[in-house]
């Protein structure tokens, strides 16, 4: 198959792909250029004939297909390799079709609704009989969602029906922020990917289902805790090995070199005779010596630190926001280091940097090959 990407990215974006720019690419994909219109009317028109389309979302980029063709959801788990007992999330055109597909009961779920739909909040409902079997994984809820991301709702809009768009990666690897990601995970194996830059957000979604009146997080993400605290108790849901949501396996977003997590990497000794690089939550003034080679943050300072042969920081400043909109781009850049080791430092736990953390941890858990 023949991946095509298509650049959706508007005046003011930059696209986060370079295929375009090398004239001696090779492989499967196709680079097109084309406005915004053209290239949601490229996506709509596959999705509608029942195929896959790799769309932007502010967290992450999703692999889309109409969430109520059974035909169409089976291609999502054979691009990514994904599990069938592991449901997928699904996008909402409008808020009507939430009733369609969902019962919706509780009222501290509508509240949530009204404050934080468009965004990156999903809540779990009890479902209809309308959505397959395949997209839930055969439980009786549906987790649903929607985007924020203006492209994504031109294309649900105009398709009008609710699209299943887990990540646009293969099963267990880091999730995809860019197109590029894409095209590195998925090249060859759909149709077409639209490129709409950067992702906002960096994560994916919040999780929550309501239980007996109190917001019960099932996955962490760009909405804390804390934010959901005015509307209603909150508890965070301690997994019980049974998975009800998308996002509970233990082990997820690993790459391929071994990633261990620690709480501070400052005065780490690096193993003799091992290539070994640092994810640094901040760059630390006067840490070590200049090693081999230094990498800059992402604001592109230069922070200097001893016996990594390559160090990426997820901000410059600290601020959790930037961390986490930088964290998969950055542990796909060390992942290609040719490194033994990765090893990665906790972020303060407060606001989004508790999804921050969780993501590294399910990244350290990888069983070793």
């Amino acid at each position: 198959m023949k991946t095509e990407i298509v650049s959706a990215v508007r005046a003011g974006q930059t696209s986060s792909g370079n295929q375009a720019d090398d004239p001696n690419q090779t492989g499967a994909a196709a680079v097109v250029r084309a406005d915004s219109s053209e290239a949601c009317a490229k996506a709509i028109k596959l999705l509608r004939e029942g195929e896959v389309v790799a769309l932007p979302t502010e967290t992450v980029y999703g692999l889309a297909a109409d969430a109520l063709n059974p035909d169409a959801v089976a291609k999502i788990f054979e691009a990514k390799e994904r599990p069938r007992f592991d449901p997928l999330i699904v996008h909402l055109p409008n808020r009507e079709v939430l009733d369609e597909i969902a019962i919706v009961e509780s009222p501290i779920a509508l509240r949530l609704i009204e404050k934080f739909w468009p965004g990156p909040l999903t809540i779990i409902f009890r479902k209809h009989d309308v959505v397959p079997d395949i997209v839930t994984a055969g439980l009786e809820t549906v987790a649903v969602r929607m985007s924020a991301h203006p492209v994504f709702r031109e294309i649900v809009s105009a398709l009008n029906r609710p699209l299943a768009a887990p990540s646009a990666n293969r099963f267990g690897r880091v999730s995809p922020t860019t197109g590029q990601h894409v095209l590195d995970e998925l090249n060859g194996r759909i149709p077409l990917i639209i490129d709409g830059g950067a992702a906002e957000h960096g994560i994916e979604s919040t999780i929550v289902r309501i239980v007996d009146g109190v917001i019960e997080v099932l996955w962490r993400g760009p909405i804390p805790e804390e934010t959901l605290h005015p509307f209603g108790e909150v508890r965070e849901r301690i997994s019980a090995g049974v998975i009800i949501a998308p996002g509970q396996l233990p082990t997820h977003y690993a790459p391929k070199t071994r990633l261990t997590l620690v709480d501070d990497l400052k005065n780490l000794s690096t193993p003799n005779g091992k290539r070994v690089g640092a994810l640094f939550f901040r760059c630390v003034a006067g840490v070590g010596e200049p090693g081999p080679r230094s990498a800059t943050a992402a604001t592109g300072a230069l922070c200097e630190v001893q016996n990594f042969v390559a160090v990426r920081h997820l901000s410059q400043s600290g601020n959790l926001r930037e961390a986490a909109a930088n964290l998969f781009r950055m542990l796909r850049e060390l992942d290609v280091e040719n490194l033994d080791l990765i090893v990665a430092e906790r972020v303060p736990e407060q606001g989004i940097g508790g999804a921050i953390n969780d993501r590294l941890e399910r990244a350290s858990n990888r069983r070793a090959d």
